[in-house]
């Protein structure tokens, strides 16, 4: 088994602020980033920001900024996300970064020479909310699914485009040989479905002209590289491609999780790319569903967002962690409302573990009761094949089972009186929630260090893990 982990999110686009939808994908990534150091493996956590196109250099323009003034501001934004949902990533690469794109331009030499990018007049209904084309069969009601609200554009210029068909069989290939390439296994079905149809070769490039925020194109001053080939590229960048091939051969092939609306250019477009620049394939793409609002997607361009900035101030980071990693399904899309968190927050937190965690530090104290007994990764169990298979929902639900016991056996055993096993219990008790709070290292990594603390040595009764609502 590798010593050695490189995970990466994909690249949010700095429009508008962090919702809570990318969220869900970040403390997704972290939680399995946790999970791989605390089993001994060295990891490399990437995330970052996606900085060119179309959508930037209007957002700037209405804003009455420079687009670099505009990305740094929103960089910012995003990595400040680090603090507020107490996250592990220990790169943040952004695409307006001199290195990415000096790669970026290297890449597209290598599939320069390799045959698979040409000059050729490009006609499409273009929608500027995916940054991606459209047929005609991809349409509802003439507009894109994802972004009714924005009319498409139809676009025609020369552009270069990548050769994407002469990579349909090479992509099956991948898929037959690797099924667990793309998890679940329902979107790997989905995208070779994709690929199995008539793959049609992207368009890689803009005028200049008309959009000069971009990468330029090697040997040609009158084009800019396309948003999605010039940030796909992060992922190799990011770990020294091509100037410290050392440190790239260390780290690749990476585990990248997306959203479901990222399939296509992650698990197929980003592939063939690689193909043609000679480079390895990722390892394996990790797609979750949407949160929705009402049944809605929650996106920026339909004002139905949930800041987790809000969220995490109102409520504690790991509140948010809580909520986004067990009730929000891992693959599937999940509704998300302030209602619902509330009743998941006092039910299982405030009423379950803080309680739990509250009744036995006070009993323990009363008794002067001390616990030296410390679990590390020799003595304690993890739920681990839950989490090796993304399954976040269920690793946490075995960890809550386990509170419900403990609660279980204290009102059993009336704890609270002096019975004759009062101590043996109380041992037992005390065990057991020091192991949830090592259980829950990758989860709720600020509760679980508490925990540790607090029921390591002399027992003392403390803050309120997680105090009730005022409703």
């Amino acid at each position: 088994m590798s010593k050695h982990a490189y995970l990466t999110t994909t690249l949010p686009y700095v429009n508008a602020s962090p919702h809570v939808g990318f969220a869900l994908e970040i403390i997704q990534t972290d939680a399995f980033a946790r999970y791989h150091r605390l089993i001994g493996k060295e990891v490399f956590f990437n995330f970052g920001t996606d900085e060119h196109g179309l959508k930037i250099q209007r957002k700037a323009k209405e804003e009455g900024k420079d687009p670099q003034e505009y990305v740094d501001e929103y960089a910012a934004k995003f990595d400040n996300l680090k603090k507020a949902l107490n996250l592990s990533y220990n790169n943040f690469v952004r695409t307006t970064d001199e290195h990415h794109k000096k790669a970026a331009q290297e890449f597209w030499k290598k599939c320069l020479a390799n045959g698979d990018i040409y000059k050729k007049l490009y006609k499409i209904k273009y929608c500027v909310g995916c940054e991606l084309e459209k047929t005609e069969s991809e349409l509802v009601d003439g507009k894109c699914p994802l972004h009714p609200a924005l009319d498409l554009e139809l676009i025609e210029e020369e552009n270069y485009f990548f050769k994407f068909s002469a990579y349909q069989q090479k992509l099956l290939d991948l898929y037959k040989n690797n099924p667990e390439f793309v998890a679940p296994d329902f979107r790997l079905k989905e995208i070779k479905n994709f690929v199995e149809s008539d793959l049609q070769d992207f368009s890689i490039s803009r005028l200049k002209e008309k959009l000069p925020w971009g990468v330029p194109v090697p040997d040609d001053p009158d084009h800019v590289m396309y948003v999605w080939f010039d940030a796909l590229i992060n992922y190799v960048s990011a770990i020294g491609w091509p100037d410290d091939m050392e440190k790239f051969e260390k780290w690749w092939p990476v585990i990248q999780f997306a959203g479901k609306d990222n399939l296509r250019q992650q698990s197929a477009m980003w592939q063939a790319m690689l193909m043609s620049a000679g480079l390895p394939t990722s390892k394996q793409i990790v797609i979750h569903g949407f949160i929705t609002s009402g049944g809605q997607k929650m996106s920026k361009s339909l004002g139905n967002v949930v800041d987790p900035y809000e969220l995490v101030e109102k409520y504690g980071t790991d509140a948010v962690r809580y909520f986004l990693l067990a009730k929000v399904h891992p693959f599937e899309d999940s509704d998300f409302t302030i209602e619902r968190f509330e009743t998941d927050y006092q039910a299982d937190l405030a009423n379950g573990l803080g309680n739990l965690v509250a009744r036995v530090a006070a009993m323990a104290e009363q008794n002067n009761f001390s616990l030296n007994k410390n679990y590390s990764d020799a003595d304690a169990y993890l739920p681990a094949e839950d989490i090796e298979n993304y399954r976040f929902d269920e690793a946490l639900s075995l960890i809550w089972e386990q509170i419900k016991k403990l609660d279980i056996l204290i009102n059993k055993e009336k704890l609270w009186e002096n019975t004759s096993n009062k101590l043996e219990t109380l041992e037992e008790c005390a065990i057991e929630i020091q192991k949830i709070g090592w259980y829950l290292q990758p989860f709720l990594p600020e509760t679980s260090e508490k925990i540790l603390k607090q029921f390591t040595g002399e027992i003392k009764k403390g803050e309120s893990l997680f105090p009730r609502l005022n409703r």
